[in-house]
């Protein structure tokens, strides 16, 4: 069975701060296939490069488990390649985060996946219901955005902006889910909780039964209760998370700081 080939370190070519975001990205597309959440070759997550527009994001055509700080690609906005990679980027991906990174300067980490639940409840009229204390935290920074097909028209970057706003959570109906956050950690932290949200929807909902929704009295109360918990008034306290994370990555999935 053939591995990917691993790619040379760019470790002693890019700053300190871009090696640690590429460590911290890589380490995020493997936490996703940790848990499952990964659609073969077919989704992606994008970081900002410290102090410049441009962003990183994965070479379309490797697996999340085989993502590593080297073989990610660095791209300026209008999706060139700024460092020699013999891959390519996937296009639906560079019009989906390039839109992001456009226009949300407190955006560093766009994260976005299609996993069956939440495919699912991407496809109910309604959308993420208040079922559960999950939902609690995203409905209170939520946005929809209706699908247009698979997303290779860069004039619906306009339209995916414009529906984003400054929402941190975004379910993309019949397509999928999507978080922007300031930190790779809380996207990753935003993505849990958005997923578990829709997973617990589906399983509610599977039981046939009359739905206990929060009271309207709780969920204006939302972003005071999200900002006590998570310690942070813009994130997702990703920061208190993170190390442990980690440390099960090295655990279980270790090479992504190469």
């Amino acid at each position: 069975m053939n591995a990917a080939t691993p790619a040379p370190s760019v470790k002693d070519q890019v700053s300190e701060a871009e090696w640690q975001t590429r460590v911290n990205l890589a380490a995020c597309y493997r936490l996703i296939a940790l848990h499952g959440w990964d659609d073969l070759i077919f989704t992606h997550i994008s970081a900002r490069v410290p102090g410049t527009h441009d962003f990183l994001i994965n070479p379309y055509g490797m697996m999340f488990h085989e993502i590593t700080a080297s073989s990610l690609v660095k791209v300026d906005l209008s999706g060139k390649k700024l460092m020699d990679s013999p891959y390519d980027i996937n296009p639906a991906g560079y019009t989906i985060h390039s839109a992001v990174h456009e226009v949300r300067d407190d955006v560093d980490c766009v994260l976005h996946i299609h996993t069956a639940a939440g495919i699912a409840v991407s496809a109910q009229k309604q959308g993420l219901l208040p079922l559960s204390q999950q939902s609690l935290f995203v409905l209170s920074s939520l946005a929809y955005h209706g699908y247009e097909g698979v997303a290779l028209n860069h004039d619906e970057k306009g339209r995916l902006q414009a529906d984003l706003g400054d929402k941190n959570f975004m379910i993309l109906p019949n397509h999928g889910l999507l978080t922007a956050f300031p930190t790779i950690a809380d996207a990753f932290l935003g993505m849990f909780t958005l997923q578990r949200a829709c997973e617990a929807q589906i399983m509610a909902q599977s039981g046939g039964v009359e739905l206990i929704h929060i009271p309207q009295q709780i969920l204006d109360g939302a972003k005071a209760m999200v900002a006590g918990v998570t310690r942070s008034k813009q994130g997702m306290g990703g920061q208190l998370a993170w190390p442990a994370l980690l440390r099960k990555l090295d655990q279980q999935m270790p090479g992504y700081a190469e």
